[in-house]
């Protein structure tokens, strides 16, 4: 069982829902967390919630070489953890390109340049935890996601690649994929959200998984059954069961 005591972690995307409660949750189980956002403010005040053990570091994961001095300056990490995300529900029959791209920018892009960022120092040392946040929208094409679930489909394949290429280095890598968490995004949504967690409920299953040497995790359990499933339906099953119309 990996612990925390002692460690520190860079969590992106820690200043609102599942990052705030999951940097949260690590500090309380011993680690110190550097947490980062675009929002200064915010990180100031979870920082002073959580009290010495956090550090704020802002940052603005669309700006590659403001990743690359983040991580400078976050220094030496036992680990990295990537919680960013935007998200707006989007039927492709109304695409907003501003709203596409910023969600592949700051959901996928921003996630390789953190990996970027830190990947380097942790193989050579030999050592390192780098942890992706995917999604349960992720595994197949879902209508009005568009956008979001194909920004997580790409970090949840760079989470896998990763994990296949690093076994056995020192350097370890874990999935998380989350279904519904009630959030300032999940607000945006207009219809019934199927096993809907609070933020400290998820961050419980979340770190939970990060104490194993399990490669990924995918929650709720019952919900992510079925997208879990979907991908051994035929084309014409899932688009009939899933798809727009039926």
């Amino acid at each position: 069982m990996r612990r925390f005591t002692g460690k520190r972690y860079w969590l992106i995307g820690a200043s609102e829902g599942l990052g705030r409660a999951v940097a949260t949750r690590l500090a309380d189980a011993g680690a110190e967390v550097i947490v980062s956002a675009r929002s200064e403010d915010r990180l100031k005040e979870l920082a002073a919630e959580i009290g010495p053990a956090a550090t704020p570091l802002p940052v603005d994961v669309s700006d590659s070489a403001g990743a690359r001095d983040a991580a400078n300056a976050a220094g030496e990490l036992d680990g990295m953890v990537y919680l960013a995300g935007v998200y707006w529900p989007m039927p492709a029959t109304e695409w907003e390109p501003d709203k596409a791209e910023m969600m592949a920018d700051i959901n996928y892009t921003g996630c390789m340049r953190a990996v970027s960022a830190v990947l380097p120092g942790m193989v050579e040392r030999g050592a390192g935890h780098i942890v992706i946040t995917g999604s349960l929208s992720g595994f197949r094409g879902l209508a009005t996601a568009i956008g979001y679930g194909s920004s997580k489909a790409g970090c949840m394949y760079m989470a896998e690649a990763l994990h296949a290429e690093l076994r056995g280095t020192g350097v370890d890598v874990q999935l998380i994929n989350p279904g519904f968490i009630k959030t300032r995004l999940t607000d945006k949504n207009d219809f019934t959200m199927p096993f809907i967690m609070e933020p400290g409920d998820a961050a419980r299953e979340y770190v939970d998984h990060m104490r194993t040497d399990r490669f990924k995790k995918s929650f709720p359990t019952a919900f992510s059954l079925m997208f879990r499933l979907s991908q051994f339906l035929p084309d014409w099953a899932y688009y009939r069961t899933l798809g727009k119309g039926g």
